[in-house]
C-alpha cells in the first residue's frame, strides 16, 4: 500500500492503518529500535508506541511523502529515551562510541544559547548530507541515524569495515569543514 494511502487511513481515523503500517514498516522500525536499546521487549514497545504517537500527530501532520522517515524520527526518539532511562547511572558503549565520534563535529546543547542555535545546525547538517554522494550519505545516515554497526554497514553495502571507517572519518572531517564555513561555532 502506497503511502499517502496509509496516511489517508491515518486521517480517517480507520484502524487499518496501524495494521497497514506495521506490514509496510514494523520490521525495520523493530530493528532500528533494537539497534538503540539492545532489548527485545523495549524494542517492540517502541514500535507500538510509535503507532500510537503516529495516530495521535496524524492529523496535523501529514506525511504522504515522508511517511518513513516522520516514523523513524518517533522511533528513534522513543527508543533513545527508553534507553535513557533504563540506563540513568551507567553510559552505554554503543551510543558513547557514536557521541565521541561525532562530538568534535556537531556541539552539545548543553545551554539556551545552543538549543537556539539547533535550527541552523539542522539546516546546515541537511546541506551537507545532500553534498555528499548517494552512497557515502547513506553510510553516514546508517551509522549515526539508524545506529548501525561498522560491520553491519560493511555487509550491507559489501564493502570492508576498514572501508567503512575510511567513509565516516572523512564525512565527519568534510562535516567539520562544512559546519565551520556555514559559520557555525564548535
Amino acid at each position: 500500500m502506497e503511502d499517502s494511502t496509509i496516511v489517508d487511513l491515518y486521517l480517517q481515523r480507520d484502524e487499518a492503518a496501524i495494521s497497514e503500517t506495521d506490514k509496510k514498516y514494523g520490521s525495520r522500525l523493530f530493528a532500528a529500535s533494537l539497534n538503540i536499546t539492545e532489548d527485545r521487549r523495549d524494542a517492540e514497545e517502541c514500535k507500538n508506541s510509535t503507532y500510537f504517537e503516529a495516530w495521535n500527530s496524524i492529523p496535523p501532520h501529514e506525511p504522504r511523502q515522508y511517511l518513513f522517515p516522520y516514523l523513524m524520527r518517533i522511533i528513534r526518539n522513543l527508543s533513545l529515551n527508553i534507553c535513557r532511562a533504563n540506563n540513568s547511572q551507567k553510559r552505554r558503549v554503543a551510543y558513547v562510541t557514536l557521541s565521541d565520534e561525532l562530538e568534535n563535529c556537531i556541539p552539545s546543547p548543553d545551554d539556551t544559547e545552543c538549543r537556539l542555535d539547533d535550527m541552523a545546525i539542522s539546516s546546515a547538517i541537511n546541506g551537507f548530507l545532500s553534498s555528499l554522494s548517494k552512497e557515502n550519505r547513506r553510510v553516514f545516515m546508517r551509522r549515526y541515524f539508524y545506529g548501525d554497526s561498522v560491520a553491519a554497514i560493511a555487509n550491507g553495502f559489501g564493502m570492508s569495515e576498514n572501508n567503512v571507517k575510511t567513509v565516516l572519518y572523512r564525512c565527519r572531517t568534510k562535516l567539520l569543514s562544512y559546519l565551520k564555513k556555514e559559520g557555525i561555532e564548535l
